[in-house]
């Protein structure tokens, strides 16, 4: 149906090269290319998961659509852009459990009165974003420790970010090999119909990645200026604005599952891309900017990026407990989206202490 908007690719390209000055203009177009290019990639995501599971369906879009989002931030790393870094880790945690996951929800209760997914699998993956949070406020407290140098941060950053690593490799473990009965899901695939080549649906999902990756790139080299000409803050953009535009690819494959009653998947997408940030993508740039950039990144975030992101794991664990989901649920979550938007939107400062 979006096919059509295929055409805003070249047309973003072209501003981007020969109109780079037009930020609105180059904002706009590379936004609307991205929403064809998530729902190819949602497609090629669920004839994976029909042939490989709802858990590994899940996992592989949730690698790809972070794709991304590791690339700009390993950009913003070599510029010494630290706090857009954290500003892009917390909005995309906080905006796959909250958006995603509530839009999701939202949009699969209004066509199905209640819908059900494995609660086990979810309250593992509730706990593991716990965690998660754990890991983001022991840093931030340790900064405020009488005696705390910037050195001893980095050393405990470093010691948390490879932990963090070897707990995502025992979580897919857990996930994908010993407990993966948890995380496949009750879909039936429709009878009469030919599952669909996995090297082809991998080849289109790589292929859509690519090019998302491209358009994010372009999306937000733009966005900053265009904000600031709409008079948003830094953080208000990083954290939500460019969040809801960088999640475009989740958000298009989690709702469209969650609209077929496939809740499995739906919330493989959603909280799994959440814990990917948080347990692979977070770490490994602390890791990487050891290598680039002025200087390394420290995992004590600001005060701020961590309530919302602490907030955000208890309301999602509170939601995803008891394996059933309705509208009621997906406005909960956006609700909670809605109000930690606006906060960071009148008191822009509650990031910078």
């Amino acid at each position: 149906m979006l096919n059509w908007a295929l055409l805003f690719v070249p047309l973003a390209i072209g501003l981007e090269f020969l109109a780079p000055e037009r930020h609105f203009l180059v904002f706009a177009a590379s936004t609307i290319a991205i929403l064809p290019l998530a729902g190819w990639m949602g497609r090629a995501t669920e004839q994976l998961a029909e042939r490989m599971g709802e858990g590994i369906g899940g996992l592989l879009n949730a690698t790809f659509g972070n794709a991304a989002e590791l690339i700009i931030a390993l950009a913003a790393l070599r510029a010494g852009l630290h706090d857009v870094v954290k500003a892009s880790i917390a909005g995309a945690i906080v905006g796959n459990i909250l958006l995603v996951l509530g839009g999701a929800m939202l949009a699969g209760g209004l066509r199905h009165p209640e819908q059900h997914f494995n609660p086990a699998g979810a309250r593992s993956q509730a706990t593991m974003l716990t965690l998660a949070a754990i890991a983001l406020i022991l840093p931030a407290a340790f900064r405020t420790a009488a005696g705390a140098t910037a050195e001893g941060l980095g050393r405990l950053s470093v010691s948390i970010a490879l932990v963090l690593l070897l707990v995502y490799v025992l979580f897919l473990t857990f996930a994908l090999v010993t407990h993966s009965a948890l995380f496949k899901g009750s879909h039936v695939p429709e009878e009469g119909r030919a599952p669909a080549s996995i090297g082809r649906a991998a080849l289109v999902l790589a292929a859509a990645t690519a090019a998302i990756a491209w358009m994010s790139e372009i999306m937000v080299g733009a966005i900053e200026p265009t904000a600031h000409d709409f008079g948003l803050s830094n953080v208000f953009v990083g954290v939500f604005v460019v969040a809801i535009v960088g999640n475009a690819a989740e958000h298009a494959t989690a709702i469209s599952a969650a609209m077929k009653n496939r809740m499995d998947l739906s919330l493989s997408i959603a909280i799994g891309s959440s814990l990917q940030v948080a347990l692979f993508v977070a770490p490994l740039l602390v890791l990487a900017s050891i290598f680039l950039g002025p200087a390394p990144l420290d995992l004590a975030f600001p005060a701020g990026l961590v309530l919302a992101v602490l907030l955000s794991v208890l309301i999602t664990g509170q939601v995803a407990s008891d394996g059933r989901s309705d509208w009621l649920k997906g406005v909960q979550l956006l609700a909670v989206y809605l109000v930690l938007g606006l906060t960071f939107f009148f008191l822009p400062s509650v990031s910078s202490h």
